[in-house]
């Protein structure tokens, strides 16, 4: 990290403002080669009106802003070079840096250098990350309690109450004959353990929310054809997306679309009708529902109230009763035929999309089944990616093999090594531990200029 970093931080679209950003020991003399007039003796944190030079020519006109170390985003000198908008402009300038010393910054690279001085954690470096790709005020919020620690410190808290168990039980170990040290004992043990049990499931819970939160809630529309499913998608996304008719198996591929309730992202699914057909078109769209099936968060089952249950409805039923899923009785406008009464199912709701009575009902029901109708600023305190969730299943694993070894009355320095790994997967979240593969891929997920 000993060389100097450029690259242009702003969107490449033609707009009134470019920024150039330059970073690394010798940047502010790099850039004042460049520029009119001299920032070798500027305060930090100031901003200087001027030209880029090309030798005697004249390149554009600029603010520069300079930062010093250590009080900058990276820890080291940073340059900002605040130039016209426009793709010649700013390549050209970025040009000039290159061809004066600068390298040009791989994805996050700044970001990444912020981690690795200190500047921030690794779990505030991904929240950065989350904050310039949020879509929705929710999952602004949520990227912004990263981006200031909140989410550190809940981690390092819990690292820190198990860093002291530890050596309580290093120092039992080791110096037995310490008779004002606590005793580690299995019940003394136990308790802690439930603690970090019920804490580590806390977190565990609110962070798969937030993950929903933040990548929105895969909903799949599944039913016989001709139930109402393109229908159903059209009225809840507001938009006449799918060909609705009321010939069966119009929908011969999976429609995708996406609409907010509550600021929640729905990323909505319509797929073909499920039955079995000698049509080769729809066999692959029957195919392609199955796949979606597997992958999404919710089933929406939609049933026709004016037809009693057939062959087909039986089988989506059977198929998928192991998923999450919400049943949409659909046409309740017309005559009831449909005998629901043998079906085991807590999430029913009636509606129609000619009316569209029950439309609001099914929306409020999609956040009841995930419990994330009414979100507090408490609640958004939490974990929303993937490898950390990950990390977070590994502790809570461990845990259980912590309380079956108290149990089973197994000596406490082979309890410790589990411990010992919950507290060191704990410090991967923060970063304290880490591998460099894992920061390559991690950085590599930004965008330029980041």
């Amino acid at each position: 990290m000993n060389d100097i970093i450029a690259c242009i931080s702003t969107a490449p679209t033609v707009g009134a403002i470019s920024i150039v950003r330059v970073s690394g020991n010798g940047s502010i003399n790099l850039v004042d080669k460049l520029f009119s007039r001299t920032l070798l003796n500027k305060d930090s944190h100031t901003i200087t009106y001027g030209h880029i030079m090309d030798n005697n020519e004249k390149i554009d006109e600029v603010l520069v802003s300079v930062f010093k170390a250590p009080k900058t985003y990276t820890k080291e000198d940073i340059v900002e070079i605040n130039c016209h908008g426009g793709h010649a402009t700013t390549e050209k300038i970025l040009e000039l840096l290159l061809d004066n010393g600068a390298r040009l910054a791989e994805p996050g690279e700044f970001t990444k250098r912020a981690y690795l001085n200190g500047r921030i954690d690794l779990l505030e470096a991904e929240a950065v990350s989350d904050l310039i790709s949020s879509k929705t005020e929710l999952t602004r919020k949520m990227a912004l309690n990263g981006v200031g620690g909140k989410l550190s410190k809940i981690i390092s808290e819990l690292r820190g109450d198990i860093a002291l168990v530890l050596a309580n039980i290093e120092v039992n170990i080791d110096y037995p004959e310490y008779i004002d040290e606590v005793v580690v004992t299995n019940k003394l043990l136990d308790e802690n353990i439930i603690k970090f049990k019920k804490q580590i499931n806390n977190i565990l819970t609110k962070s798969k929310n937030n993950l929903l939160i933040k990548n929105g809630i895969k909903v799949g529309l599944f039913g016989k054809p001709n139930v109402g499913k393109s229908s159903l998608l059209n009225k809840l996304i507001e938009e006449e997306k799918a060909i609705v008719t009321n010939i069966e198996g119009t929908t011969r591929d999976v429609v995708e679309s996406s609409f907010k309730i509550n600021d929640i992202i729905i990323n909505l699914y319509d797929t073909a009708g499920i039955r079995k057909t000698d049509d080769v078109i729809e066999q692959i769209g029957v195919k392609k529902s199955l796949e979606v099936l597997d992958m999404v968060d919710l089933v929406i089952l939609v049933l026709n109230s004016n037809q009693e249950l057939s062959d087909y409805d039986k089988e989506l039923l059977e198929l998928t009763k192991n998923k999450t899923r919400i049943i949409f009785i659909n046409k309740n406008d017309l005559d009831k035929k449909i005998d629901i009464h043998n079906i085991v199912e807590k999430n029913i709701v009636y509606g129609n999309t000619l009316t569209e009575h029950g439309l609001d009902d099914l929306k409020d029901k999609i956040l009841e089944v995930f419990n994330i109708g009414k979100i507090t600023e408490e609640d958004l305190t939490y974990l929303s990616n993937a490898r950390i969730i990950s990390i977070l299943k590994k502790c809570n694993n461990l845990i259980n093999e912590i309380d079956n070894s108290i149990n089973s009355n197994l000596p406490i320095d082979m309890i410790e090594i589990d411990l010992k790994e919950i507290w060191n997967l704990l410090g991967e979240i923060i970063g304290e531990n880490y591998s460099e593969e894992l920061i390559d891929t991690m950085f590599k997920n930004f965008c330029l200029g980041k």
